[in-house]
């Protein structure tokens, strides 16, 4: 076996191994999040929020939401709060990198709306910031963690963790777990096509 078997091979077998972990968990914290972001669709909207691959995340979730997921139904309210360069740049530059979210939450978040947090480490001080900010204005939120949820899990309503320190294995189960999100909400809404 060479060296590159041998990355791919634990790749694989890491990947596995925390997929079914995690499936081993309590899932009620999943189900709470489809019930609040089911909530939230029908009269308000999704804010996502997080850096790095958890941006990715965030951008890839709101597009199932507005898009589809799997089956053809209403657009879905959700907004990526880590697209626009312009006021990325400008609230970072003005009040610093640990206000990019919560200024957005502040301007576009209203009670009734849900604030998704994603953070690999749970560390993140702009997610914290964001859900500090959401819940203040009366939204619901919710964390999507690694590690044991830091300071991101605590500042949510709602924590779904990952309980491993890999960031792309943490990565890889976000996804996943995003994936059954997306199909559990959209289930709620096939019958409602526009």
């Amino acid at each position: 076996m060479t060296d590159a078997d041998d990355v791919f091979d634990r790749a694989f077998a890491d990947t596995i191994r925390l997929h079914e972990a995690v499936r081993r968990l309590d899932r009620g914290p999943i189900f709470r999040a489809v019930a609040a972001i089911t909530a939230a669709v029908q009269s308000g909207k999704v804010l996502a929020f997080g850096n790095g691959g958890s941006a990715s995340d965030a951008q890839h979730f709101a597009a199932e939401l507005v898009g589809r997921y799997l089956r053809e139904r209403r657009a879905l309210p959700a907004i990526a709060l880590t697209v626009d360069t312009s006021i990325l740049t400008s609230v970072g530059n003005d009040y610093g990198f640990d206000h990019v979210f919560s200024r957005q939450v502040e301007a576009l978040g209203a009670a009734g709306d849900v604030a998704i947090g994603i953070s690999t480490s749970g560390q993140s001080p702009n997610v914290v910031a964001a859900l500090k900010s959401a819940r203040a204005r009366g939204l619901a939120t919710i964390a999507l963690t690694g590690g044991d949820g830091g300071p991101v899990g605590q500042a949510a309503d709602i924590h779904v963790n990952v309980p491993d320190r890999a960031t792309p294995r943490v990565q890889e189960v976000h996804r996943t777990l995003l994936h059954v999100i997306c199909e559990l909400v959209e289930g709620k809404f096939v019958d409602l096509r526009p």
